[in-house]
Formats: C-alpha cells, sequence, structure tokens
C-alpha cells in the first residue's frame, strides 16, 4: 500500500520510512503540511496518510481539515503522529478528521498495527462503496423498467432512449441480469401449427 508520511523531523521520518518498508509498503515522503497538500491533489494519492500535527507552512491540523472539506469517493485513512498526549488534544485531532492517532515516540509494533487497522477500514470502504455503485445501477434498471415504456400497439418492439425500436426480449435484457429462454404457448400451437392440434380423422 502507498503511505503518504508528513513529518518535519528527520529522524522520526526515517525511522518511519525504515519501519514501513521493512513491512512492505510503498512511502510517499513530505517535510511539511504544503508538501503533503500538493501529493494529496495527484490522481495517484495514496490511500493511506501518516501526518504530525507539529509541522511548519501548514501543520496537520490544518492539513486533515483541507483533506476531509473535499469530496471524495475514497477518502484516505489519516493516522495523527503527534507528541501531545493530553485526551483533549486526541480529541482535537479526531474531530478535524483523523481515523487514529500515534504518540511519540512510537513503538514499531504499534506502528504496524494501527497501519494494518487503516488498511482492513480502507479495504471495507471500498467494498462498501461497490455494493452502493451496484445498487445504484440495480436502482436505476428497475427506474427504467417501471416507467412508462413506448410500445408499438402492432408489433410490441419497445423505442429506446435514442429513438430506436428493439424486440421486447432484447430491450428488457439491456435494462437488466434477465435472459430469455423462447418457448410456445398452446394458443400460439394452435394458430400456428393446426395440422398438429387438429383431431386426427379415422
Amino acid at each position: 500500500m502507498k503511505i503518504l508520511i508528513a513529518e518535519d523531523d528527520l529522524t522520526s521520518r526515517k525511522v518511519l520510512i525504515a519501519v514501513l518498508e521493512k513491512l512492505g509498503h510503498e512511502v510517499v515522503e513530505t517535510v511539511n503540511g504544503e508538501e503533503a497538500w500538493q501529493v494529496m491533489e495527484r490522481a495517484d494519492a495514496p490511500r493511506m496518510m501518516i501526518i504530525d500535527w507539529m509541522m511548519p507552512v501548514m501543520d496537520g491540523l490544518e492539513l486533515i481539515k483541507r483533506i476531509r472539506s473535499i469530496e471524495v469517493s475514497q477518502p484516505p485513512y489519516i493516522i495523527m503522529l503527534t507528541t501531545k498526549g493530553e485526551k483533549s488534544d486526541i480529541i482535537t485531532g479526531l474531530d478535524a478528521g483523523a481515523d487514529d492517532y500515534l504518540s511519540k515516540p512510537f513503538n514499531a509494533g504499534e506502528l504496524r498495527a494501527r497501519v494494518d487497522v487503516g488498511g482492513r477500514m480502507l479495504d471495507i470502504r471500498e467494498r462498501l462503496a461497490l455494493q452502493v455503485k451496484e445498487l445504484l445501477k440495480a436502482n436505476e434498471h428497475i427506474r427504467i423498467l417501471q416507467g412508462i415504456i413506448p410500445i408499438c400497439s402492432f408489433c410490441k418492439k419497445i423505442r429506446d432512449d435514442r429513438g430506436y425500436w428493439n424486440q421486447v426480449e432484447q430491450y428488457i435484457s439491456l435494462h437488466s441480469d434477465l435472459r430469455f429462454s423462447h418457448s410456445i404457448c398452446p394458443e400460439c400451437v394452435t394458430k400456428h401449427y393446426p395440422d398438429i392440434t387438429r383431431p386426427q380423422q379415422s
């Protein structure tokens, strides 16, 4: 997984990079909030961020607020890295939009565990977003099938949104997951195959 680090302290940044790369993650390194913001504006922005609270140019709190102000389909998972240990400080960070926090100096095992939790949360969000997309698509199909459909009074073809006339089974197949299996009803057998249904003369 690609993880962005925003940390101005060189020692802490290098330790973070070493631990995360050892765990198999790809690390994007930034030294302040402004650099991190520029990275997150890209189309290939990382899915997870580890942000230091106290940074020059733009601090972690302001960075988080700016990121959360933008509506995206897949928001990043944000871990706040801070020396602030007071409960009120932690609450402030979480209220700003952080998903989790890690106190400095951090333990490598705790960092791994919190990153793993974040990875699982991102996977859940992705699956839910896919399910919502599928439900919206299904709802659109239902809306189409429940609406007023222009149908020919003679041949029973249906006119689509582009003005083309389609066979009933073709139209329904295009707007749903239904598939047709053709057969012949008793009335049509009598109409079209009279020799089969006519009583045999003795």
